[in-house]
């Protein structure tokens, strides 16, 4: 029988370095960590083997398809399929930035949304029957949500929303942020959080695609690791990196057959409220 493996994108520093280190220790299988930089990647590696941990390394960049596609072929060769997905690459701009909203828009959705989205596209096919994909979200998803016009937040929560519709959406805010548009079209102000607003909602969309194609026991959700001590942060998250990867682990190893949660939006371990 073919080796288990999980894959976390993003995982040399912060959350996915703490998600890691918890996979490391409970996944039956091997992990494999990720980094835009080689040799960062391998650094994070030999500092979790100090620990008595084995990750592996695999170089991703998720904003580049080449790469994403070199992963998915390694993957395949290696271990012919994908039984963890935890997608929590992710790229902030701090409060204090200077760049303008239009660029803010641009760069931050191109990432945490679009590259995210590619990355699912990619891997999905390889995903094995009982498969988990823990999508990292964040809190800031449910207040922008909030934020939004009443018109764009039933979009947002309806039920039947398709992917097309969502990247659709989303790419409103980013054009709509080019001219300073964008909360005068109801969306909210921050493009962190609408990008993880897209985050959230393509989880509930994943779930609700993989179950009408009669997938085997495949779970998709999104997860808050809460307000973490990480660059990301600016180092201001009263949690650790460990207490922040303890909900996104939850997700990625919830047991086979497992009811609820599927499609939901996770909080400390718990279903949180998505519509509001």
């Amino acid at each position: 029988m073919a080796r288990r493996v999980a894959v976390v994108t993003g995982s040399n520093k912060g959350v996915g370095f703490g998600i890691v280190r918890a996979l490391c220790q409970k996944f039956d299988g091997d992990v494999i960590l990720t980094a835009r930089d080689e040799g960062r990647g391998k650094q994070a590696v030999d500092a979790l083997k100090q620990e008595r941990l084995s990750p592996l390394f695999h170089q991703l960049d998720i904003t580049d398809h080449n790469s994403v596609v070199r992963l998915r072929d390694f993957l395949k060769e290696k271990y012919g399929g994908l039984d963890v997905l935890v997608n929590n690459a992710a790229i902030s701009y701090t409060g204090s930035s200077t760049a303008p909203v239009s660029e803010q828009a641009k760069v931050t959705l191109k990432t945490n949304f679009d590259a995210t989205l590619d990355v699912c596209e990619v891997l999905f096919p390889l995903l094995r029957p009982h498969a988990r994909v823990s999508n990292v979200s964040s809190f800031v998803s449910q207040m922008s949500l909030a934020k939004c016009s009443d018109a764009l937040r039933s979009k947002f929560t309806n039920p039947n929303l398709r992917m097309d519709e969502l990247v659709s959406l989303l790419k409103q805010f980013v054009k709509s942020a080019q001219t300073d548009q964008h909360q005068a079209q109801g969306f909210s102000n921050s493009s962190y959080a609408m990008s993880k607003v897209g985050v959230t909602v393509m989880s509930i969309i994943q779930q609700r695609e993989l179950d009408a194609k009669g997938a085997e026991d495949i779970v998709v959700n999104a997860c808050c690791p809460g307000y973490v001590d990480t660059d990301m942060s600016s180092h201001r998250g009263p949690l650790t990196i460990d207490q922040g990867a303890v909900t996104p682990t939850y997700c990625a190893l919830l047991p086979q057959n497992v009811h609820s949660p599927r499609g939901k939006f996770i909080r400390n371990k718990k279903i949180a409220q998505w519509k509001m």
